[in-house]
């Protein structure tokens, strides 16, 4: 994770915020380090992870992942982290022998429209231990990334609905047992702005998860064409639904430049390779 992003957001791994829906989006420019950010953090928060790699193979972000101090195989083995590899899954399901139906069983459909599976897989990945007392402390659904599957011909309605049984399983605090409760997790998804006015369906997607969402992180190109010193900049919006009409919604901007194992962040025109 990078503890620079953590101050910003005002966290760290021993007091994150439960319950919540992040919305992380990149538009003309790489965001990718958002998850991986994000993946590193709650693993070294002792939650449980479901990660639904869609965009990247297990092998990458496990690389990555040791730059920033976790283990992704340790992880998988000891049942903290549940990884669903999209590269390697969809290959197998054209090459399927049994009658269960895959988390991407989609891609098999005459209509792609139905990922019933796919939330079942998240829903079976994140149930809590039989043991009666949970080894984790809550869990996190994190995706990467949602745009891939409008590719592959699922509508945004489809892709909002999932996202809603999502939340409506993870974020909420519900009661497993007698013995214990199940506490509320969050759920954190990617979705890649592509900028065509005529894209109608990731627009639709894109203000779905904007207006759902608590927390929105948004990479950007900068306006001015490449930059060495400078790689970007980051939105943050935090959203704080009411039940009044007034929105106590905060709106802050950074600069950013990504190095080897860390990102700086500085506020515009504050770069140390300007000044």
């Amino acid at each position: 994770m990078f503890p620079e992003l953590n101050n910003l957001l005002n966290t760290s791994p021993a007091r994150a915020e439960q319950g919540k829906l992040t919305l992380l989006c990149d538009s003309e420019t790489d965001g990718s380090f958002l998850v991986h950010h994000f993946l590193s953090f709650y693993l070294k928060a002792n939650c449980k992870v479901c990660f639904v790699a869609l965009l990247q193979s297990f092998s990458h972000y496990s690389m990555v992942g040791q730059k920033l101090g976790v283990s992704l195989t340790t992880a998988r083995e000891r049942g903290q982290l549940v990884f669903l590899e999209g590269l390697k899954s969809s290959v197998d399901i054209f090459f399927q022998t049994q009658e269960e139906p895959y988390p991407l069983q989609f891609l098999r459909e005459a209509r792609a429209g139905n990922l019933l599976p796919l939330y079942r897989f998240v829903r079976d990945a994140l149930k809590p231990e039989d043991s009666g007392e949970a080894a984790w402390r809550y869990p996190v659904l994190l995706v990467d990334d949602l745009s891939v599957l409008l590719s592959l011909g699922l509508e945004a309605v489809a892709v909002l609905d999932f996202i809603h049984y999502c939340r409506a399983t993870i974020c909420s605090e519900l009661k497993a047992s007698l013995l214990w409760c199940l506490m509320q997790g969050n759920v954190v998804a990617l979705v890649h702005d592509s900028g065509d006015a005529e894209d109608e369906e990731n627009d639709v997607l894109l203000n779905g998860l904007s207006h759902q969402s608590h927390l929105v992180l948004r990479a950007e190109g900068l306006a001015t064409g490449f930059c060495k010193d400078v790689h970007g900049q980051l939105k943050i919006l935090w959203r704080r639904p009411s039940k009044s009409i007034a929105r106590q919604d905060q709106n802050l901007i950074y600069q950013y430049k990504i190095q080897d194992k860390s990102v700086s962040f500085f506020a515009r025109g504050m770069s140390p390779a300007v000044l």
